[in-house]
């Protein structure tokens, strides 16, 4: 008789507290934001009488962690790593929080990388994330229901052992329905639930030295994490003769690339471990991913002005350190000994490289929209933005 009491109460119990909370499923957008309100201070920017959200974290460098087009019980896009956030810690080498849209500096590797000490090998025991774009804060200057502006100071050494003082401004801004439709010259039905937004992102040089290539340059790096599935494709566009990197993580495993003379497509459902790069002369500033579960079609657009020199990331001494890629794409899978970071897939992409003068800046807009509907409408919009009919995938 006492079990079953208690059983009663606590069935109540649990009703209770859902009828408190309000009933979130996994998945969704209101589910993300009680996790992580209970684990982190959290700006909301709303857009489209609420439908439109982002949750936008100071503790975690000013990322967007995810954003929803259809309100709280609408599907949350970002992908979100429940486990680490929850427990607390930091690991050692990175700190894999997730996150659509995150503020990264490069290059990652070769001789001007800051991501390795000087004069040590180019192995995943050397290589360490920088604190100040990994664990630190970011100073909130300004905020409103519809932008945050945030601000840091850093000093960070390259492996050449030349010091960068550096200030950072960010700002992420969700746009209304109409901004996403004149920003991208696009028609919206209403049969079409969406939300975009931007992160505006400069590097000044505060140091009393010019940046040079002989001692090093850097780039902003803006990378998304997105949720996978085994219906996912993710798309890029590119013009000119082919150029793809594919040299990140050793080759990509063979099926996993579909190449036709305009588009690199595969599958991005997080289950092998690869990375892709497009350089300056393929760039169509475009690259998007479509979930056929879900019907939801992501574009990413970022800032393209032409320039040549990008920095280099792949982890050995290099004879052009300044052939980068423009943008990059990432899909997860497991490690050698098993591991896994996510799963997820990312789309990246990174400013030009400049030798700055003190007082100077690096600018970069990188811009993430979703739209979920009706496939007709959203086929559209792939065709005029990704050049791709959703059609053949």
């Amino acid at each position: 008789m006492d079990n079953y009491f208690r059983l009663i109460v606590g069935i109540l119990s649990t009703v209770v507290v859902v009828g408190c909370k309000g009933h979130v499923e996994k998945g969704t957008y209101g589910y993300d934001k009680q996790f992580l309100e209970s684990h982190q201070h959290v700006i909301h920017l709303y857009e489209n009488k609420g439908k439109s959200q982002l949750m936008v974290l100071p503790y975690y460098q000013g990322r967007v962690m995810t954003s929803t087009a259809k309100g709280e019980q609408g599907n949350s896009y970002g992908w979100v790593n429940y486990d680490l956030i929850s427990s607390g810690d930091f690991e050692k080498h990175i700190n894999v929080f997730g996150g659509e849209d995150r503020f990264w500096i490069g290059p990652e590797g070769g001789q001007y990388s800051i991501f390795f000490k000087k004069d040590t090998d180019f192995t995943f025991e050397n290589w360490f994330t920088p604190k100040e774009i990994d664990t630190e804060a970011f100073d909130v200057v300004n905020q409103s229901d519809k932008s945050v502006l945030f601000h840091k100071k850093m000093k960070l050494v390259n492996y050449k052992g030349f010091a960068f003082d550096i200030d950072v401004n960010r700002e992420v801004t969700i746009f209304n329905n109409q901004e996403i439709k004149t920003d991208l010259e696009i028609d919206l039905s209403d049969d079409v639930d969406c939300v975009g937004y931007q992160s505006f992102n400069e590097i000044i040089n505060t140091g009393e030295e010019a940046w040079s290539k002989d001692t090093g340059l850097l780039s902003v790096w803006i990378l998304g994490m997105f949720m996978p599935s085994d219906n996912t494709t993710v798309i890029l566009p590119y013009k000119n003769e082919l150029v793809l990197n594919t040299s990140y993580f050793g080759e990509v495993p063979p099926g996993r690339l579909t190449k036709t003379d305009k588009h690199v497509t595969y599958k991005g459902n997080g289950t092998a471990r690869f990375k892709l790069g497009l350089s300056p002369r393929n760039i169509i500033p475009y690259v998007g991913s479509y979930d056929a579960d879900t019907k939801m079609l992501t574009i990413v657009n970022y800032t393209f002005k032409g320039d040549s020199t990008y920095v280099n990331s792949i982890w050995k001494l290099q004879d052009e350190p300044y052939k980068g890629d423009v943008v990059n794409s990432y899909n997860d899978g497991p490690l050698d000994n098993g591991d896994q970071l996510g799963p997820f897939y990312e789309l990246e992409s990174s400013s030009s490289a400049k030798e700055l003068t003190p007082g100077a800046s690096i600018k970069h807009i990188h811009k993430t929209y979703h739209f979920e509907g009706k496939f007709e409408e959203l086929n559209k919009i792939a065709i005029k933005l990704l050049g791709k009919d959703l059609k053949s995938l």
